[in-house]
């Protein structure tokens, strides 16, 4: 598709005068026109005679004779001279909004299509005295079969809560409460000990050259330093190695000792590297920690007793695992439907979804303290690439789900519509009323009904699937 040399202006100013038919939780602007899938691409022309444009012209001209205000001129006397030449953009863009807005519903009515992008105007020719003409591209809603869709395997996970994570669980709270004191006592650190050191660590690279002054390694890696740090001696969480190294050392030693990081070790820089540390033992430390009694419940919040608490915080951390737990299974739910069903997916959806994600990140980046000047830096078009597969995935899935809910006749209530109001009111500090207007104005409250009933039917299909 081409443009001629006035399509991209006169584009941005038709650009609002028509509505999304589908909108996702993104507004962003782009200063070129979005790509469209060319699988859902369709374009259709449009005409208006003459005398429609004449008389569309006229008639905007005269309401502006009549309401412009320009000094050394009656009300309503200014010359249709002056009102063409200082209001044309103004006059211009409404009759686009008469006009093209008006062709363009007739013509998509008439060819029973329905758009869920912005149409990008082609070859607009627009001028008093002469006819309409334009075409409009636009991509429509794919067309695909959902049959099979309650035949994906899906396995429940088994969610029990095992004691080790809840002893993990109440160790956490136990822990946020204890109060570390010094050991005055001169003797060598035991197990229950926690010993306060500074350290320095030199990961060892692989690549490694000889030199005149011994082995170097061949790439240079920021040393992992740390002082005051408390480490449990004979703790079920502190590393072997540590726990060799520490035991029986004393306050003003100096250790040397590797360490070398399992493959799956959480902190991804040192899983599968060997790390050679320089120790210093600064002083001996206990843990002392609240009694578990009613009055430690007391403290934590509104609990009768300590099995009380214990009660609810098991109660909580199983909800928590399950939550966690059957998110996944959904998640990989949401995979294999994805996988199953292969059809075009709109980019304008795609695009809106990339700028969604963007978005997120950018808040996440500036709520972590990222100046907007640094922001400006980073590489955009790295970054929306980045995110491309991902934004194609869950556009997919949500086309899927929005099947599926129509198979399976899944509906939100305006009951739980409003629960969900009133959830982000209570969130925002915005007065329930005057968030409900807002988002009715601006379509939110549809986005929000419809990304409700998508996760509704994921539930449904879950539990559906995995009984």
């Amino acid at each position: 598709m081409t443009e001629n040399n006035e399509t991209a202006e006169q584009q941005s100013e038709v650009a609002h005068t028509h509505d999304h038919a589908h909108d996702h939780d993104h507004d962003h602007e782009h200063q070129h026109a979005p790509s469209l899938n060319p699988d859902l691409v369709r374009e259709i022309e449009v005409e208006a005679p003459a005398e429609e444009v004449s008389k569309t012209f006229k008639t905007i001209i005269k309401r502006y004779q009549k309401l412009a205000r320009i000094p050394g001129f009656r009300a309503g006397k200014v010359p249709e001279s002056l009102i063409r030449s200082k209001f044309a953009k103004e006059v211009r863009q409404e009759v686009l909004e008469s006009l093209v807005s008006e062709r363009f519903r007739k013509a998509i009515d008439e060819q029973k299509l329905r758009p869920i992008s912005e149409p990008q105007l082609l070859d607009l020719q627009l001028f008093d005295g002469q006819p309409l003409k334009f075409k409009a591209a636009f991509e429509v809603a794919p067309e695909f079969d959902i049959a099979g869709y309650d035949s994906v395997k899906v396995t429940r996970p088994e969610a029990e809560l095992t004691n080790d994570e809840f002893d993990g669980e109440l160790n956490r709270v136990l822990d946020s409460h204890a109060t570390v004191e010094p050991v005055d006592e001169e003797r060598p650190l035991v197990d229950g000990d926690w010993a306060e050191i500074e350290f320095r660590g030199e990961v060892q690279d692989l690549a490694q050259t000889v030199t005149e002054e011994g082995v170097a390694n061949a790439s240079k890696t920021d040393p992992i330093t740390g002082e005051d740090v408390l480490v449990e001696v004979g703790g079920k969480n502190t590393l072997p190695a540590f726990n060799e190294a520490l035991r029986g050392s004393k306050p003003g030693q100096e250790l040397k000792f590797e360490v070398i990081y399992p493959a799956d070790f959480g902190e991804q820089r040192l899983a599968g590297q060997t790390v050679s540390y320089d120790v210093t033992v600064k002083s001996i430390k206990k843990k002392t920690y609240p009694e578990r009694d009613a009055e430690f419940a007391k403290q934590l919040g509104n609990y009768e007793s300590w099995d009380d608490f214990e009660t609810k915080l098991r109660e909580h951390a199983s909800n928590r695992k399950k939550e966690a737990l059957e998110s996944q299974a959904k998640d990989k739910m949401l995979e294999e439907l994805i996988a199953k069903y292969q059809f075009a997916v709109p980019e304008s959806f795609v695009q809106q979804q990339i700028d969604a994600r963007l978005d997120r990140g950018l808040r996440a980046l500036a709520q972590q303290g990222m100046k907007p000047e640094d922001m400006r830096k980073l590489d955009f078009g790295r970054l929306r690439a980045a995110q491309r597969d991902q934004a194609v995935n869950e556009v997919k899935a949500s086309m899927i789900l929005d099947r599926i809910s129509e198979a399976e006749g899944i509906v939100v209530s305006d009951e739980d519509l409003d629960r969900e109001l009133l959830m982000l009111s209570i969130q925002s500090r915005e007065p329930l009323e005057t968030l409900r207007e807002r988002l009715t104005k601006d379509g939110g409250l549809d986005r929000i009904r419809e990304q409700m009933r998508r996760e509704k039917t994921g539930s449904v299909l879950y539990e559906k699937l995995s009984a």
